[in-house]
């Protein structure tokens, strides 16, 4: 979408300049800061529609991308053939460079993965590190144990070689290898000696492919194609190998739950998000069957909703696990269609005899109860990584006040980090307002911020709460302040609009609500009746916390400056004394008495001797003798 015509005015020339010329093609653009720091990187189906949707106008933009526009000063493109390599190359900077405003994935380097070598006779092993050389990986697997126990099952079903010796024609025909104690208790069939002939042993890694594909069923009735076929051919002892061979398969089988009736091979996604972590489960399903699992953290969430982290799990998945590609996906939220292309896509390319891979958002029947059970991992594995987080100190625990707070203001996550604010004045003199913060349920007093309100004139605190708002939220401090899960205003109905309407008109989408002082209700933006609490709630008694915390520091801040003014009005009545001299004066002797108390030599040391002789004489108007 193209920037308006009012937002385009209020751009720099140099972003007008790089709008304009923008191109047609699919690519990847990068966002960079006032230090030339790239702070987000996407990718574009079309490049120039795509980047100049962030800069329309901001009342239609989320609070985070509100924020990412507003710190954006320079834009780089990166035209690419397809959307497949824009995802490709969106994935690879992320990974490089860590923008800040990006979703980013749990680094998974450290996950096991299962390596099928490329060799004359593979071998099959648990590895950390994935290499571009031929090999075929399996994962990565979230759990160490399962992969272990996949493993063990290939062992007993397939003689698999566990030794390391390069198998070379050359090494096999001469002998330069023996045969170990595999061999002897029939878990290995020799090929070092020449014993295993090399189609024979890679017909096995295709069936240990399929098994790990989740085609057993197919599996199973091949081996046993084969295996009447040695009985026919009275090869009794390979008949009863292949025979033990489908007996470990059907052991398997029957180990995996069962959880369609149709033998649809489909992946299943759903992602349960946090304040500002995220866990996304799949399930792989083959033949009906759950094969297998894999959970992955999302870090940097804030306000991302939940089809953007759908396609952030999915893009990461896919692009990690090309081997296993589904008929069908299901997934909690339907993405967005730029999104879903670029993901079929992919897909496509990464197994090209496959139809279109079909994308499904079940809400009923024996699908929707599949992908609930899988979202409830979600919210499981989600629970257990805040707990960790919590031992290790990462987090506090959370306060029962704001789990009390999230639900009675219907909240869609945890109000982590509360600002509220308040305003103070005395007849319309001296206005001030004053932001105290709270997060996980503590005072941060190094986050409190005061505003000297002057965008208009007299008693107004409806104009008073909208310059506040919009200078906290629309200003520098946004660079150096995170953004809040919630707003408190001081007041009624009337100020939880103004601030409501403040946040829409800076394009931020932050909940917002207001403490009326004399029923202490609780009122919500555009909501005809208030809320009204039991005294005894934790969620009320902290809200209170915070108003009369937000007042205190307000009042205070007003009376300092109405206490300044005073005294500087005093002495700036003095012949020769302006304000930066009753400045220095106050700052170096304290107060007005204890000037009052000095002499002309002691005065002068700051205000030169003939201001020194008019501030003395002021103090001592009957005509003192000279100290």
């Amino acid at each position: 979408m193209a920037a308006t015509a009012d937002t385009s005015r209020d751009l720099a020339p140099k972003i007008q300049e790089k709008l304009a010329s923008l191109p047609s093609s699919p690519g990847v653009y990068r966002f960079s800061n006032a230090k030339g720091t790239v702070i987000y990187v996407g990718k574009a189906k079309n490049l120039r529609n795509r980047v100049r949707s962030y800069f329309r106008d901001p009342s239609q933009l989320t609070g985070k991308t509100a924020v990412l526009v507003s710190h954006i000063i320079d834009i780089e493109v990166i035209i690419t053939s397809s959307e497949v390599e824009a995802l490709i190359l969106e994935n690879n900077l992320i990974k490089e460079l860590r923008p800040r405003y990006n979703v980013s994935l749990k680094d998974d380097k450290s996950y096991p993965y299962l390596v099928i070598t490329a060799e004359r006779f593979p071998r099959i092993f648990l590895t950390r590190q994935v290499r571009r050389d031929g090999s075929l990986y399996f994962g990565p697997y979230t759990e160490a144990h399962q992969l272990r126990l996949i493993l063990d099952l290939i062992g007993s079903i397939f003689p698999v070689r566990s030794c390391k010796y390069r198998l070379t024609e050359e090494a096999v025909a001469s002998g330069k290898y023996r045969l170990c104690l595999d061999y002897h208790i029939h878990k290995c069939k020799g090929p070092c000696e020449g014993l295993q002939s090399e189609e024979e042993y890679q017909e096995m890694i295709r069936e240990i492919v399929q098994l790990l594909k989740g085609k057993t069923a197919g599996l199973i009735r091949s081996l046993a194609v084969q295996m009447q076929r040695k009985a026919e051919a009275l090869e009794f002892e390979q008949a009863a190998a292949l025979k033990a061979q489908i007996d470990g398969l059907k052991r398997y089988a029957e180990r995996q739950k069962v959880v369609s009736t149709d033998p649809v091979d489909r992946d299943m996604f759903a992602v349960a998000a946090g304040t500002d972590d995220a866990c996304g489960v799949v399930f792989r399903i083959r033949e009906g069957k759950l094969i297998g699992s894999q959970h992955l953290y999302l870090s940097n969430t804030g306000s991302v909703d939940t089809a953007s982290l759908l396609s952030s799990l999915m893009e990461h998945y896919y692009l990690e696990t090309p081997d296993l590609m589904p008929e069908e996906i299901m997934l909690q939220a339907a993405l967005p269609d730029e999104e879903r292309d670029a993901l079929c896509q992919l897909i496509a390319s990464r197994q090209p005899e496959r139809r279109q891979v079909r994308f499904i958002v079940p809400k009923i029947g024996e699908k929707a109860q599949l992908l609930a059970m899988c979202l409830q991992n979600a919210e499981h594995h989600l629970h257990e990584f805040m707990l960790q987080k919590q031992k290790r100190g990462e987090i506090a625990r959370v306060p029962p006040s704001l789990e009390a707070l999230k639900k009675v203001l219907r909240l869609e996550r945890l109000p982590e980090r509360i600002e509220c604010f308040d305003n103070s004045h005395i007849q319309g003199t001296d206005y001030v307002s004053a932001m105290i913060c709270f997060v996980s349920g503590k005072p941060k007093k190094s986050d409190y911020r005061k505003f000297r309100l002057r965008s208009f004139e007299g008693s107004d605190d409806y104009a008073a709460m909208h310059e506040a708002i919009t200078r906290r939220y629309g200003g520098t401090l946004t660079e150096t302040l995170p953004m809040p899960d919630l707003v408190i205003v001081d007041g009624g109905k009337g100020q939880a609009n103004v601030a409501a309407k403040a946040l829409g008109e800076l394009g931020i989408d932050i909940p917002v609500a207001g403490l009326a002082k004399r029923l202490e209700e609780i009122w919500l933006p555009r909501e005809r009746d208030p809320h009204n609490l039991p005294k005894t709630s934790p969620a009320l008694k902290l809200l209170q916390q915070m108003r009369d915390e937000a007042h205190r520091f307000a009042v205070t801040y007003h009376r300092k400056l109405r206490s300044d003014r005073t005294i500087r009005t005093e002495l700036t009545e003095i012949a020769g004394v302006g304000s930066k001299t009753a400045e220095r004066l106050l700052s170096r002797f304290g107060s007005v008495e204890a000037l009052s108390t000095l002499s002309v030599d002691e005065i002068s040391s700051v205000a030169g001797k003939k201001t020194a002789e008019s501030i003395y004489r002021h103090f001592h108007p009957d005509g003192d003798a000279w100290p």
